[in-house]
């Protein structure tokens, strides 16, 4: 699996891919320089049950932690996976 980040500025979006396929999306919106509000997420239900969406969600943190950004996860699978996962907290925007 191959998770593309693409960004305008404003808004931006981690996109999964398979085989050239995308299986999953996860949008987010900036909010100032040094925070971003994870909005969305969702998985091609072809590839339902194969990790997707977390993996979507660790490659904000890891873009998060190699930036110095905090994130907002609004999205209710992101928050899920923000209150299960404790190791990834210490990037949480409150």
């Amino acid at each position: 699996m191959e998770i593309q980040r693409d960004d305008n500025g404003k808004k931006g979006q981690f996109s999964a891919l398979i085989d050239g396929q995308e299986s999953g999306l996860m949008t987010y919106t900036w909010a100032g320089d040094h925070k971003f509000i994870i909005d969305h997420t969702e998985v091609n239900p072809d590839f339902s049950g194969k990790g997707i969406g977390k993996q979507l969600v660790m490659a904000a943190v890891a873009f998060a932690r190699d930036n110095n950004l905090k994130i907002l996860p609004l999205c209710p699978y992101a928050k899920k996976v923000f209150e299960r996962t404790p190791e990834i907290q210490n990037v949480q925007w409150f």
